[in-house]
């Protein structure tokens, strides 16, 4: 019997994999060696070859795939669906976040937009064609990555395993690699990158009663920040801009600083997010800042460290082919399938930087993601499944 959408989905809800985010591991619901393990059981149902690939303790990317006819060997196409394993964490959450609730037409859960409906559908799919085996069809490649949501380290090591030919039913670079991500079941042809990176200010501690013998961090960081805000406000603004995606951006989100009231404060230090547009270096980008800021405050002691994430944008000049086909099928099925840009950013640039056309397309609203009480349609889960089985059925000619 073939799994069904909904509850597939709600297995994989019923499974934490929690990001820790940075955050110290203090319980079972953080990391997605458990989906994994669940994962594995049903690629091992469905009597298809699958390996894992260990990105980090009790983290690991999975494969599974069905060679199609012609194999790749004979020119067959190779065609890869992707999706991440890990949610956010579940803080503030006002509903039970792993004890999935279907109501008004509805899935309730965490990740049940991000990004398990997504993957939900693109394992019903494959498991269709995995019994069905319709001649002429590519080989389709369903890959399940770690560590999406605070690093994308994940779908990097995937897409260096298949570029270095080290999984036996991916023999080269795929001709297309579908994204799952909540797009309302728009075709996203590209997105931003981001450089997120701190910087501190350096003071001298001294007691408050006397503040004039140490020096103040955060009066540093104060003129740094009104260097910041003008700098995002209007010099990156001048920076460039594309069709889809506007202009770069800056923003900062996070401070600290300080031990107490009455101590002069001896360092501060923010958190500082600059969007990238795709044909944007992420180092240069940085450094433009840098500069900006040690020429606005001459007199503070700063130090930047190197980046804690730094992505690329996500280009719109070589998934032209692929993101027609998508965008075809997809209104074949009742969905807009209309070709856009978004500010956020997915595994998608580490598969186009391996030569593999790639477009993101799911089922759910970004609206619902990462939200107290988040939720996906049935009628989007329904309507993404049978648009990823035609395209793996057909293949990217049709």
């Amino acid at each position: 019997m073939l799994p069904d959408v909904v509850e597939t989905l709600c297995d994989l809800v019923r499974i934490p994999s929690v990001n820790p985010m940075g955050r110290r591991l203090d319980g079972p619901e953080y990391l997605e060696y458990a989906l994994t393990d669940h994962l594995e059981r049903f690629f091992r149902k469905l009597g298809v070859p699958w390996v894992r690939q260990e990105v980090e303790p009790r983290r690991a990317n999975i494969l599974a795939g069905i060679v199609g006819s012609p194999p790749p060997a004979a020119g067959g196409e190779v065609l890869v669906f992707e999706a991440h394993q890990d949610t956010v964490p579940v803080d503030g959450m006002r509903i039970a976040p792993w004890s999935p609730v279907v109501q008004d037409e509805r899935v309730y859960g965490r990740g049940a937009c991000d990004v398990k409906g997504g993957m939900a559908c693109m394992l019903t799919a494959f498991a269709r064609l995995a019994r069905e085996r319709p001649v002429g069809m590519p080989t389709l490649v369903m890959a399940c990555s770690v560590n999406e949501e605070h690093g994308f380290t994940g779908a990097h090591q995937m897409a260096q395993l298949w570029a270095a030919g080290e999984c036996d039913f991916i023999p080269r670079v795929p001709d297309g690699v579908l994204v799952a991500e909540p797009t309302e079941l728009d075709v996203v042809v590209t997105h931003k990158g981001v450089a997120r990176w701190r910087c501190r200010t350096r003071g001298r501690a001294a007691h408050s009663a006397r503040p004039e013998t140490g020096h103040n961090a955060i009066f540093d960081m104060a003129r740094v920040l009104l260097a910041l805000e003008d700098y995002a406000t209007d010099t990156v603004l001048t920076l460039g801009q594309h069709p889809l995606l506007g202009r770069p951006t800056l923003s900062v989100g996070v401070i600290t600083g300080g031990i107490s009231v009455n101590t002069v404060p001896d360092a501060c230090v923010v958190e500082i997010d600059r969007r990238l547009l795709p044909e944007e270096d992420g180092w240069q980008a940085r450094e433009h800042v840098i500069r900006y800021i040690a020429a606005r405050c001459p007199g503070a002691q700063m130090e930047h460290e190197p980046p804690f994430l730094l992505t690329p944008g996500f280009s719109d000049q070589h998934n032209a082919g692929l993101a027609r086909r998508v965008g075809f099928l997809a209104q074949a099925c009742g969905a807009p399938g209309r070709q856009i840009g978004v500010p956020y950013g997915t595994d998608a640039p580490a598969f186009e930087q391996a030569g593999a056309p790639t477009v993101v397309f799911g089922p759910g609203a970004l609206a619902q993601a990462h939200t107290d009480d988040e939720w996906i349609s049935i009628e989007q889960l329904r309507m993404a499944t049978e648009i990823y089985y035609r395209l793996g059925r057909e293949g990217l000619c049709g």
